[in-house]
């Protein structure tokens, strides 16, 4: 049985880091509580025809261990299974337009004991593992505000989620605008770079030299 269940209605963004003691700096400075930092190893799970993906769908198994690193202790172990999905049309408001901003998803989620047994049943129901990414990710609150700051191979975000007000409202304080908001998935982020890099996508992943 899973050891939790979580389902809510997430409005997020991401923010391209470029320097990342400023930002420790900045988040300190606002009063932003640290919950400890962990190295993360995802892989998602599809349908054989990548129905998931093609209909803005995830599925992800996630496993956390501790890690120390930037002068925050490590946060807990755990393994989560998370579900996103497009969330359900809500009657448009005036300044509904701005909403584009913001990343939307309705997420279920929940904490598992056991990944491995988990992983071979999603497989024997026919689900195929297929991308994987690693990070770190330092987990911070501020107020009523869910912070992230993710170190992945392809660079460091920072993920604000919490109600529009409340994310436009500390990226400003932490330097950053608008124009700055990304909503694009790890995936995407990674095939840019690939891209740029002119390399073939296949997984996001720490080089072992490169591991903390």
């Amino acid at each position: 049985m899973p050891a939790k269940i979580s389902s809510k209605r997430e409005i997020e963004i991401k923010l391209r880091v470029t320097d990342l003691p400023d930002i420790l700096r900045r988040l300190r400075k606002l009063g932003a509580v640290s919950r400890g930092r962990v190295h993360e190893a995802n892989t998602l799970f599809d349908t054989p025809d990548s129905a998931f993906r093609h209909s803005g769908r995830l599925l992800r198994l996630r496993q956390q261990t501790p890690a120390l690193g930037n002068d925050v202790r490590g946060g807990p172990a755990s393994a989560i299974l998370t579900a996103k999905a497009p969330p359900l049309p809500k009657p448009r408001l005036p300044g509904g337009a701005r909403k584009r901003l913001y990343k939307e998803v309705q997420e279920n989620e929940e904490h598992i004991k056991d990944p491995r047994r988990l992983s071979l049943a999603l497989k024997a129901l026919g689900f195929l593992p297929g991308f994987r990414y690693e990070k770190y990710r330092t987990s911070f609150r501020l107020n009523f505000l869910y912070i992230d700051l993710d170190e992945t191979p392809v660079g460091t975000f920072l993920e604000l989620e919490g109600t529009p007000t409340a994310i436009n409202r500390t990226a400003r304080a932490l330097g950053f605008t608008p124009r700055d908001y990304i909503r694009s998935t790890y995936w995407t982020l990674y095939a840019a770079d690939c891209r740029r890099h002119h390399r073939k996508p296949q997984n996001m992943l720490f080089s072992p030299q490169k591991s903390r």
